[in-house]
């Protein structure tokens, strides 16, 4: 060993030996770039995306490669499936805080409508993104949900696996799909503006701490009781799709939507309240419990899943009454927290629950293009 401060020296032959070195190592470093620029060209137009390593960092290109598969739709892989996509699900929600995929996703896996297909995305054989397209029942139109694995957010997966979904889409006589994203923020907003979609809809999901200040009365000759599952049914699908008539989501509900609803696992007949005029149903609360998880959500947390008044009952004050009212039984069986998801275009429905001390807590957006309609060759 040389001591301390000592340098070697390097004889004639050495150093020629040295410049060779440096040479073919520059040869290799331009060829390496030419053969990543080649293979980054053959990607895009075969659908196949290079994506950048986040070990190696955003100078140096990456050999790694995004690819996107169709998931195969029959019964024997609907495990498969449904396996990749809680996995990386769960995933993102440990790192977000928030569930990464919403209940129309997994209802979806569970009973698949026509022509909803699943797409994963993966790099070096191992799964890292998962989009569900699910086909709307009543227009030719998707929705899209996605997840994506923590580390791989800022490489080419996102953009692939939306791009194979809308392609996809477009194939199957859609005019219109939509991307729905849990937390957008900027980089979900560069994603979807980035490929010429628009924010269509913009969700707030609001908490409040329970109980809430504040009573509210119930008007003369209204009285509030429970939900009568198969009584209540045609009354209540003609009151909610009267108050929700422009709604693209609780519009237009179907007896089998109710029934689908009410045989779900968190459905309680005794959360869902009515508020009775003489027999008439003059508006509803139907709540919903969310159970603790851990660790982003230690407690339990009560939802106003879906509050309607019948518009020939509007102006007498019965939606600050039934808000307040499912959040006292919220409360009455151990829940601190409410929480409730408003359309923010809606202004008079935002002014109530901020008045009974609501604050947004998380924002969703939707993100829609359309499509061009196919043409026979």
């Amino acid at each position: 060993m040389a001591p301390r401060g000592d340098r070697a020296s390097f004889g004639p032959a050495a150093f020629l030996l040295a410049v060779a070195f440096v040479a073919v190592g520059r040869f290799a470093v331009a060829c390496f770039a030419a053969a990543f620029g080649w293979a980054a060209a053959f990607g895009a137009r075969f659908g196949v995306d290079v994506s950048s390593d986040p070990a190696i960092g955003p100078t140096l290109p990456s050999l790694l490669v995004t690819e996107v598969r169709a998931l195969t739709t029959d019964a024997a892989h609907a495990d498969a499936e449904s396996a990749i996509a809680r996995d990386l699900a769960e995933r993102s929600e440990r790192r977000d805080e928030h569930p990464a995929l919403g209940d129309a996703v997994w209802r979806d896996l569970a009973h698949p409508a026509a022509g909803s297909q699943g797409f994963a995305a993966f790099v070096a054989d191992q799964p890292v993104g998962y989009l569900r397209a699910v086909r709307r029942d009543d227009e030719p139109a998707f929705d899209l949900s996605m997840t994506v694995h923590p580390d791989h957010r800022e490489d080419d997966v996102p953009g692939a696996l939306l791009d194979a979904a809308i392609a996809y889409a477009h194939d199957q006589g859609a005019t219109h799909a939509t991307l729905w994203v849990f937390g957008a923020d900027v980089d979900a907003d560069a994603l979807g503006v980035g490929r010429g979609m628009t924010i269509e809809r913009e969700l707030w999901q609001m908490r409040v701490p329970l109980p809430v200040a504040g009573r509210a009365d119930l008007p003369g000759g209204v009285t509030l009781r429970e939900f009568a599952p198969g009584a209540d049914d045609a009354e209540w699908l003609a009151v909610n799709n009267r108050a929700f008539a422009t709604d693209p989501d609780q519009g237009g509900w179907t007896a089998d939507t109710l029934h689908g609803r009410c045989t779900e696992d968190w459905f309680d007949a005794e959360g869902f309240l009515v508020a009775d005029d003489g027999g008439r149903m003059a508006g509803f609360c139907w709540t919903k419990v969310h159970p603790a998880a851990p660790p982003h959500e230690p407690h339990a947390l009560g939802e106003i899943y879906v509050i309607g008044v019948n518009p020939a009952d509007q102006g007498r004050g019965l939606g600050r009454v039934l808000t307040v009212a499912g959040l006292d039984h919220l409360h009455r069986h151990g829940i601190d927290v409410g929480m409730l998801f408003v359309d923010a275009a809606n202004t008079p429905a935002v002014g109530l629950y901020r008045a009974l001390g609501f604050v947004t807590s998380r924002i969703d957006r939707a993100y829609g293009t359309d499509l061009a309609p196919t043409t026979s060759p």
